[in-house]
């Protein structure tokens, strides 16, 4: 582990170096929320705009949640061959690229592939930033520091449908990618001034690419790691089953205004920070496995909540403390799931966190337009969803195999 401490001294030792790093990496895994949770209030219009149904809005998620996934697995393994900088400055310039076509979309079906490219182009910030969390620490610190991350990224979704129902009543839903793109300008700029090369060429891959398929096939052998992977994607993807579904749920079904709705996904969102918050806090104290396990039944146990709710048509203060607990969950689930799984993988951290990262959003490009399959008028497919996916993802955590761990872990 000699050069995890190497490579956190290059990029300075010093509390603004340790600031700056989760602001630059906090700004690229937070590519997902914001360009998603931005547009949610936007919805409506851009069926009303389009003259199309909601199932054919929600493509447009689905396509971004694909570019996501396909877009990690190819920028991982790059970033583990040519270093971790120059595929970021491509990756998020071509993201600010994208979002601006975004914007001049000519119909639905335009946007849903340039949604596509725009996640597969965003998704090099993310999967990086968590291979540059493993090249610089490993174990309770990596997860202390992907705790932080969620900070970030949990206050994009509290701001983010806030913001873009403030907005909307200044500009048509296309503004909203512009709007992206800028965001994404300052991304670019804090990476290019703030984040130097963590990957030292000495490390690097030296088969190049050819050997992808040999590093996925070690990572699918190795029944710990996907473990983890599971518990992480089948928690992301009741996430975004939740995402998906919720703005036409809570107002449509629950008639709930769009700022009432922006508050109950604010309140949501908060749940996650300060979950991960007090993970970042009980890491080094609690073994991190244990910290899982306790958010996959949290998750679990507000699904099958969640489910109960919207069969047994209970309302809406019944159905809120579900859809917190699934959400808040994340804050434990998350940081301690990457950990664990990129911790005995140093050497292709960009291959495992692209897997990681893969998965997650592929389970989320299923599943958001199976939310909408019965309509506006029903809540049932969102629970049913929510309710498995966290089912699932508890029990997938018995696919680990029975060995010791180092302390901390």
């Amino acid at each position: 582990m000699a050069h995890v401490g190497v490579a956190a001294r290059e990029t300075g030792g010093g509390a603004l170096s340790r600031l700056r790093l989760v602001i630059v990496l906090g700004s690229l895994v937070a590519v997902a929320p914001l360009a998603t949770d931005l547009n949610l209030p936007s919805f409506p219009g851009v069926a009303r705009d389009f003259g199309t149904s909601v199932s054919s809005v929600q493509l447009t998620l689905t396509g971004f949640f694909a570019g996501l996934g396909l877009g990690q697995l190819l920028a991982g393994p790059v970033s583990d061959v040519l270093g971790r900088r120059r595929p970021l400055l491509v990756g998020v310039g071509a993201y600010v690229a994208v979002s601006l076509a975004c914007a001049a979309a000519p119909s639905i079906y335009a946007l849903a592939a340039l949604r596509l490219l725009q996640g597969a182009a965003g998704a090099t910030g993310i999967v990086i930033a968590f291979a540059v969390v493993r090249d610089l620490y490993a174990g309770a610190e990596a997860a202390r520091l992907l705790s932080q991350l969620l900070l970030v990224v949990g206050v994009a979704p509290v701001v983010a449908p806030i913001f873009g129902a403030g907005l909307l009543e200044l500009m048509a839903w296309r503004g909203l990618f512009v709007v992206l793109a800028a965001l994404g300008v300052l991304t670019l700029a804090g990476v290019a001034v703030w984040l130097p090369e963590t990957w030292p060429e000495a490390r690097r891959r030296r088969g190049g690419l050819r050997e992808l398929g040999a590093t996925l096939g070690l990572l699918g052998r190795d029944r710990e790691f996907v473990a983890y992977v599971l518990a992480n994607a089948l928690s992301g993807g009741a996430m975004y089953a939740y995402i998906a579904g919720s703005p036409f749920v809570l107002q449509d079904v629950y008639g709930v205004s769009p700022a009432e709705y922006a508050a109950v996904f604010g309140v949501n969102s908060a749940g996650l920070v300060a979950l991960g918050q007090l993970n970042g806090l009980l890491v080094g104290r609690v073994p991190l496995l244990r910290l899982l396990r306790t958010g996959v039944v949290l998750a679990a146990a507000g699904g099958a909540a969640l489910l109960a709710v919207v069969l047994g048509h209970a309302g809406l203060a019944a159905l809120l403390p579900c859809l917190f607990a699934v959400v808040a969950s994340v804050g434990l689930v998350l940081p301690n799931a990457n950990a664990l799984a990129l911790h005995d993988h140093p050497e292709v951290a960009g291959a495992a966190s692209a897997l990681l990262g893969t998965s997650r959003f592929a389970v989320g490009a299923a599943v958001a337009p199976l939310v909408g399959l019965a309509g506006r008028g029903s809540a049932v497919p969102m629970g049913i969803a929510i309710a498995a996916l966290t089912a699932c993802g508890a029990a997938s955590l018995a696919l680990r195999a029975k060995s010791p761990h180092p302390a901390g872990r």
